[in-house]
């Protein structure tokens, strides 16, 4: 069978077949059209050990001498126990290839199993992989695990992932690939906190703009494992897959089980080329909303920080008004709205409108908020239950545990539990009380939240986090179709929930619950890796940061939330003149910069300081960039930053946009000055610069001296 080539955008993937299963040989650079004889290029075999050469298969398997991790864990149940027909000998029974698409069929007839291998290369270049395991045997096949796999050249030297907490989401961490296989666990019943949405191997050193990166990530807001398994014998694996608990997943003769969609895109040059991949695929969706068009990305409000639980029409409708008076296009009411929800311990689940607090319904804010040229957004967080509810206490037997009804509940999280959406009772309950609310209001936009972990999640006494993950995907595109005028935001205690399979039914994340500015240049840098920024949801906090204490200016709290969707979480009628003004005029900047925010290229400069960082994002004839001093610099002066990202053919006029001199005024008080003080620019930061965009990368020009937790916004545009 001859070899099948997938192509697009400088990337080949090729299948062999010559060893009678299918094995991808290479997944990298692009290799044009004419390929080798495959079967030349098989492997020598070294001394002690097997007397055939090892086939690292599409679906890696004990049966072809493959002592990695399996692709395919599981067995046949006969007479009650499990065990038989636990190492397959896979073989290709047919491959197709059609416009970019690659189908493989491998079976074993003997163990009754068949597995359909689908790759998909994107035109951005972005490979999509994913496998289904049918049982075609006459007795019940227990899954413990399926993965999607595929191989990363052995010049692959350090590992990036993700990590993190609430409040610090996708912090990166980096090390050395070393002998044996490395393992990332995802136990939260969702993507979890500490979830790694990107796992990148490249050469040595890679970074921002340079070197080869293999970088993947696993589609699923469920249970999973990402690893690498670097092997004695000098071969590179990397993949994904549904980490399933015991009997999760037992198909009976005929069904089959599809794995959650691996993602993996390569790149010639650094970390802005795997975003670039996953930007432009993820931009390309029939559903994807907010580059450019019809329905921009709306300037949101969301009262959590500013009222909390204190929900009273007055001071709401005085707070959209203020809003609405500095240019908020979506007035979002969090938490407290429903039926006795005066703390976090009493009614979820009971997702009535409170008629105490409420006895006219939302009605009378809806239209205040309207009537000011605003669309409204509600709160919800329908996967939830607290037991102190009308719904949990007339339906016990709809709280997810780990035994049968009735039995032992897991620890409450933040006074609540989940309620057992794979109950087909319980989610038609669930569906029926947020299609109510969608129809008897004028809602454009949920905020949808899940503030808990599924531990020891089971229905009826066996784990079913795979079925609770596919009930909730079941009813967000339930809840779409009903009424598809409606955003919906995933939200997860923050960015809990932050992953491409929630994705294909939302339409925006929350990154974290921080609202640091500080700490948000790092959640929405590596957030970014991945998501476009019209995608994650970047708010200016109080002056106060509530999560973490610290004290921020105006200026860099509003330059951090532009490269996002941009809103605010804040009482903006405690603001003081100043700091209503420079608001004013960011939300000025976003709706004028909100084309280009939304469709251009995301890059990132590589300085020698960490202290510094230099991103931004580059459109045809115009970039709107950031320098930001995130903490004490080790030279005085940042000195010449080079400029990445622009055509170097083309000249520039590159002027700063904000701060402006008005905007740090000098005051006192008593003797103290004011910490937030004027930033010292260079000479051309009052006149701008025109440079070519060659220029501008190799030379760079001198920033202004700032001090930590400062930030300046730049304006390049072809002359």
């Amino acid at each position: 069978m001859p070899p099948l080539h997938l192509r697009a955008a400088g990337v080949s993937v090729v299948i062999a077949f010559h060893t009678g299963e299918a094995e991808i040989v290479h997944w990298g650079a692009d290799l044009g059209d004419d390929l080798p004889a495959l079967e030349t290029l098989v492997d020598p075999i070294p001394h002690s050990a097997l007397d055939v050469p090892v086939t690292a298969g599409v679906v890696p398997q004990a049966s072809s001498g493959w002592l990695g991790r399996p692709g395919l864990r599981g067995s046949r149940v006969v007479d009650g126990r499990a065990g038989r027909d636990f190492s397959p000998a896979l073989r290709v029974v047919s491959a197709i290839c059609d416009a970019g698409s690659a189908e493989i069929v491998q079976r074993d007839d003997a163990a009754g199993v068949e597995v359909v291998s689908r790759l998909t290369m994107h035109p951005s270049g972005l490979l999509e992989a994913r496998n289904v395991l049918r049982n075609t045997g006459d007795a019940p096949y227990q899954l413990d695990q399926l993965a999607v796999t595929l191989p990363v050249p052995n010049d692959a030297a350090e590992l990036l992932d993700l990590t993190g907490r609430w409040c610090r989401e996708n912090h990166p961490q980096r090390q050395d690939i070393r002998r044996g296989t490395w393992v990332r666990s995802g136990r939260h019943g969702r993507t979890g906190h500490d979830s790694s949405i990107l796992v990148a191997a490249g050469w040595a050193g890679f970074a921002n703009r340079s070197g080869r990166v293999w970088a993947t990530h696993l589609a699923w807001s469920g249970d999973h494992e990402q690893f690498f398994d670097a092997l004695a014998d000098g071969r590179h694996m990397t993949g994904a897959a549904e980490l399933l608990g015991s009997g999760e997943v037992v198909l009976a003769p005929g069904e089959a089980y599809e794995t959650p969609s691996l993602f993996a895109a390569f790149s010639a040059d650094g970390l802005d080329g795997v975003t670039a991949r996953f930007h432009d695929w993820i931009r390309a969706r029939p559903q994807h909303v907010g580059v450019s068009g019809d329905r921009p990305r709306p300037v949101i409000l969301n009262t959590w920080e500013a009222v909390y639980f204190d929900h009273r029409l007055e001071p709401l409708v005085e707070l959209a008004e203020a809003a609405a008076d500095i240019g908020v296009e979506r007035f979002v009411l969090d938490d407290g709205w429903f039926r006795g929800r005066t703390h976090d311990e009493v009614g979820l689940g009971d997702w009535y409108v409170d008629e105490e607090r409420w006895p006219d319904g939302l009605t009378p804010l809806i239209d205040a908020v309207t009537a000011r040229g605003m669309e409204f957004g509600l709160w919800v967080e329908p996967e939830m239950i607290n037991l102190d509810s009308d719904v949990a206490r007339a339906h016990p037997e709809w709280i997810v545990g780990p035994a049968p009804a009735g039995g032992r509940l897991p620890l409450e999280w933040r006074h609540q539990h989940i309620i057992d959406l794979v109950d087909p009772e319980a989610w038609r309950y669930v569906y029926d009380r947020i299609d109510a609310l969608l129809r008897e209001n004028d809602i454009a936009y949920l905020k949808w939240d899940q503030n808990r972990d599924l531990a020891e999640h089971g229905h009826d006494g066996r784990p079913s986090t795979h079925a609770q993950t596919r009930a909730a995907y079941r009813l967000f595109a339930a809840l779409k179709e009903a009424h598809p005028h409606v955003e919906i935001e995933s939200c997860s205690s923050g960015g809990a929930r932050v992953d491409l399979g929630v994705l294909a039914h939302t339409d925006r994340v929350w990154a974290s619950d921080c609202n640091d500015a500080l700490e948000r240049q790092t959640i929405q840098r590596w957030t970014g890796a991945v998501l476009p920024p019209e995608l994650v949801g970047s708010h200016v906090g109080p002056t106060h940061a509530h999560t973490t204490g610290r004290t921020h200016d105006i200026v860099f709290r509003v330059i951090t939330a532009l490269f996002g969707h941009f809103g605010i979480e804040w009482d903006v009628r405690d603001a003081t003149d100043r700091e209503r003004e420079i608001l004013r005029r960011g939300i000025a900047l976003y709706k004028r910069f909100r084309p280009l925010l939304h469709s251009g290229r995301r890059v990132h400069a590589d300085l020698p300081d960490p202290a510094l960082a230099l991103h931004g994002v580059v459109g045809d004839d115009e970039a709107l960039l950031a320098a930001v001093m995130l903490r004490s610099p080790v030279a005085e002066m940042p000195g010449r930053v080079r400029i990445p990202g622009l055509d170097p053919e083309r000249t520039y006029r590159l002027s700063p946009l904000m701060p402006t001199a008005e905007d740090f005024p000098r005051t006192t008080e008593g003797d103290a000055e004011s910490p937030f003080v004027q930033i010292h620019g260079p000479a051309w930061f009052d006149v701008g610069i025109e440079a070519t965009g060659r220029f501008l990368a190799e030379v760079g020009v001198p920033l202004p001296v700032l001090r930590p937790e400062q930030a300046v916004l730049l304006h390049a545009a072809a002359i």
